[in-house]
């Protein structure tokens, strides 16, 4: 009847597009507040230029896009040092770097959601979120000492107690935030509050299992962590400087500035960048033996007899490429094959960590997530990628590298009772027995 159609017309509106109409549905019922997300979301404040009054003097002739050039230039080489610096300091100062820019990539984050949703008023709330963050590095922590002081973890009775109950205190922490939140929900502000717990978990899941991920990766050798934070680094400065002076093909909707000329530039030099890196790096101890922790002296150790990963061996060259060098073998460590699967990662999916955020960003209508670094934005504006590399990494060395590890296995056997022990003790001797290989180790001792 027409009640009916004044329901239908009222649902369907035809708006004239050229000759042709088009009819776009609207939703019945929804409020303000849901038309508001939907649509767009308020503006995070823009903030304010923090360049060096030094470099906006000296560069102050100029066009924006050169002084731009040359202000990223000039702090991409200040933060290039840093890293050889630390690197210098050895792995302890490596896992507190890594710690406090897990820390602040956090802060980060969670500020863009609190002035996204205007939640500074809501009780709790900002408390919760560095609660959540503080429960889940003591998880991941407590596992990391766990696994890699596990005689310093047991010759202490303190740590033994705690690591013996540390996944329950664990669970009874986070248990704690839980119920914290609950009691903190306040009517009229329930979606909000849901929102604001739902961010706080994705930020979770994206900076601190990953970085957690980046000192699992130190701990198999510092060539693990340097080779693939290298490669994005290399990746992300030659993409710019071949899109710079070479862009002329956009590359995706998402970042406008890039274009195909800097990925494929990207590509090719981080390829040549990774091999050179690993040939030198895997000559070093230094680099590629696990970094473990000495209880004689309470201090890391990074000595080690190299493993065939790191022993220069002779490859056969292809017939193509043996015509055009000339050369019938190369003299390679297998790492460097390695590292091409590493910076092929870096240069193909590894932007897509910052594609990403910088969908993050449009989304809620920012341009970089903070202004730490002039002419780069915030830290995760530096660690979008490699986050995502960090994973990979981790998951790669599991997949293709580590095998089983005795010195644990040791550690675990010397943990158990004494009856254990000896039962193990006697059933390996069987097994090595019925295998004909403990006479042969017996004559050998003999």
């Amino acid at each position: 009847g027409t009640a009916t159609r004044s329901k239908v017309i009222h649902n369907f509106v035809i708006r004239p597009s050229g000759s042709d109409s088009e009819l776009k549905l609207e939703k019945d019922g929804m409020s303000d507040t849901e038309s508001k997300v939907d649509s767009g979301v308020p503006e995070v404040p823009v903030p304010p230029d923090d360049t060096p009054e030094v470099l906006n003097k000296a560069l102050s002739g100029l066009s924006s896009r050169w002084k731009n050039w040359w202000v990223r230039g000039i702090l991409t080489l200040a933060m290039i040092s840093f890293f050889f610096f630390i690197i210098y300091l050895g792995p302890m100062v490596l896992m507190m770097i890594v710690l406090c820019v897990q820390i602040k990539c956090f802060q980060e984050i969670i500020t863009i959601g609190y002035s996204v949703y205007h939640s500074y008023h809501l009780p709790w709330f900002r408390t919760l979120s560095w609660y959540f963050l503080l429960c889940v590095n003591y998880f991941f922590y407590g596992e990391t000492v766990t696994d890699y002081f596990f005689t310093l973890v047991q010759r202490e009775e303190p740590l033994r107690i705690l690591s013996k109950y540390h996944r329950f205190i664990s669970f009874a922490l986070y248990l704690t935030g839980f119920c914290m939140f609950v009691l903190s929900l306040v009517k009229k502000h329930y979606r909000l509050q849901f929102y604001m717990f739902g961010w706080t978990h994705v930020t979770l899941l994206i900076v601190v299992t990953q970085s957690h991920l980046i000192i699992h990766n130190l701990f198999e050798g510092m060539i693990w962590f340097i080779v693939p934070i290298s490669c994005v680094i290399c990746n992300d400065i030659m993409a710019y400087m071949f899109g710079f002076f070479f862009g002329r093909t956009p590359l995706i909707k998402l970042s406008p500035k890039k274009t195909w000329e800097g990925f494929i530039g990207g590509f090719f030099s981080t390829i040549v960048f990774g091999i050179m890196l690993s040939y030198v790096m895997a000559g070093y101890r230094y680099f590629v033996c696990p970094v473990e922790f000495n209880n004689d002296s309470n201090s890391f150790q990074v000595d080690c007899e190299p493993s065939d990963l790191f022993q220069l061996q002779d490859y056969a060259l292809p017939s193509i490429m043996e015509s055009v060098t000339g050369w019938t073998t190369v003299h390679l460590y297998p790492f460097q094959i390695h590292s091409i699967a590493l910076s092929s990662f870096a240069s193909i999916v590894g932007p897509f960590g910052g594609f990403f955020a910088s969908g993050f960003k449009r989304a809620f209508k920012i341009k970089d997530f903070a202004n730490t670094i002039p002419g780069h934005g915030g830290i995760m504006d530096r660690f979008d990628c490699q986050y995502l590399m960090a994973t990979f990494v981790n998951v790669y060395i599991a997949s293709f590298i580590r095998g089983p590890n005795p010195s644990k296995v040791i550690q675990q056997l010397l943990a158990l009772r004494a009856d254990q022990q000896l039962h193990i003790f006697n059933s390996l001797k069987a097994h090595l027995t019925e295998k004909g290989l403990l006479p042969a180790l017996e004559e050998a001792t003999a």
